[in-house]
């Protein structure tokens, strides 16, 4: 089975999720991948609490 890994780099606030959850959203159009939802990404609860991503799916 096929699989791909995303890794986003950019500054704070810049839309790193935002972009990560459209293009899981656009492979999962094209049935190549599952959606992930925006607040799927960042789970872990330090993320939650400051509103940041530290690792990335």
């Amino acid at each position: 089975k096929p699989h791909v890994n995303v890794g986003t780099i950019g500054h704070v606030d810049h839309g790193k999720t935002t972009l990560t959850a459209a293009i899981t959203k656009v492979l999962a159009d094209e049935g190549k991948a599952k959606a992930i939802a925006f607040d799927e990404i960042d789970k872990a609860p330090e993320e939650k609490k400051r509103g940041i991503t530290i690792a990335t799916v």
